[in-house]
């Protein structure tokens, strides 16, 4: 089948590795001339909401798909038109809006963290009487990895970070929370799913850097929850594809902070750790080919190669060592690759983390 999709970048790269050998063809609009999918498809260089590459890239695949949730809702409608687009568009009015996203949330008895809207200075006082200090302000639209937002202590603070992010913001309380975790589930047209174990995540600077997984000692009750929101999200979109929900454990409860609507950086363990990973996942649910089973093999950490590439030579040269690169230059704070370390236990598996990340640390010094 001829796949396409919205974006080049290393989530798009990662479903074409997997999906080629399922016997598929791809091709990417990306505005960047060379993305890291320029190896494995063809790249149609043009904005996302371009009307000509938009009809060029319908006329050439059988189906559309997306990698990242910023994509223009309106490009996914009107390729819709023409060709099937999943996860449905939908889904991109829902996660693109943390408003919505937060009401949609509510409407399925899933809890967040309390949370009001903040669209003028005025409601600023307001706001924060709703939510308490600490508190997080947030931008409704176009945030990732830490991106269009800031933790706030004091009155002052809020209002220079929210006169920093501009209008259209929320404020949420800064939940106490034990560790963050995120969930992934997969559904196909016929309505089937299935859901990866629940991972646990470790961020700095708002960029995930660590995710273990299954996530140690997390309670049957919790595991069985966090399979739940993500079977009620997923059913009331008509979800087909990958979706995560990036979670917080909190006094014994699970509280639901965002969703992607696409392939997730905190499942990018299960390519080594799972005998079908969540991006082959996709293209089974995209295409219509039956789910397969996410079973684990191992227990495993995946640790985000970021800003700079470490010894290449030194990694690989670790055992139970896996190392995916994602052919892009190196820069402050972009995500270069990862490395996903499988252990036979979670002994050997926090010997072999610690190993790698001294070589990760050399290179950004944290």
């Amino acid at each position: 089948m001829r796949i396409g999709v919205l974006g080049g970048g290393q989530l798009g790269r990662m479903l074409a590795l997997e999906g080629i050998p399922l016997g598929n063809r791809f091709a990417f609009l990306e505005p960047a001339p060379q993305p890291p999918a320029a190896a494995v498809g063809t790249i149609i260089s043009a904005p996302y909401d371009d009307p000509a590459a938009l009809d060029r890239l319908a006329d050439a695949v059988d189906v559309v798909t997306y990698e990242f949730e910023n994509v223009p809702a309106a490009s996914a409608r009107l390729l819709a038109e023409k060709v099937p687009v999943f996860p449905p568009p939908a889904a991109l009015d829902a996660t693109q809006d943390r408003l919505a996203e937060k009401r949609l949330f509510e409407e399925l008895g899933i809890p967040v963290a309390p949370y009001r809207t903040l669209d003028t200075p005025a409601e600023l006082g307001d706001a924060l009487d709703a939510v308490g200090l600490p508190a997080v302000v947030k931008t409704r639209r176009f945030g990732y990895d830490g991106k269009g937002q800031a933790v706030v202590r004091t009155a002052a603070e809020a209002e220079r970070a929210a006169k920093a992010l501009g209008p259209g913001l929320i404020a949420e309380s800064q939940v106490p929370f034990g560790r963050e975790l995120s969930v992934i589930g997969v559904r196909a047209a016929d309505g089937s799913r299935v859901c990866y174990p629940v991972t646990e995540n470790h961020h700095r600077g708002g960029i995930l850097r660590a995710s273990w997984a299954p996530a140690p000692g997390l309670e049957r009750a919790l595991l069985r929850t966090a399979g739940r929101y993500a079977t009620l999200l997923m059913d009331r979109l008509e979800y087909v594809g990958v979706l995560a929900i990036e979670l917080f454990e909190s006094h014994g409860r699970l509280l639901a902070n965002e969703i992607a609507p696409r392939v997730h950086n905190s499942g990018h363990w299960t390519l080594d750790g799972t005998q079908a990973s969540q991006f082959e996942n996709h293209i089974r649910a995209v295409t219509g080919l039956p789910l397969a089973a996410p079973r684990v093999r191992a227990s495993t950490a995946m640790l985000n190669i970021i800003g700079e590439m470490p010894d290449v030579t030194a990694v690989a040269a670790l055992p139970g060592v896996h190392l995916h690169l994602y052919d892009k230059d190196p820069r402050p704070g972009r995500k270069l690759g990862h490395v996903n370390v499988v252990g036979a236990n979670g002994e050997t598996l926090a010997d072999r983390v610690e190993q790698l990340e001294r070589l990760l640390r050399l290179v950004d010094g944290k």
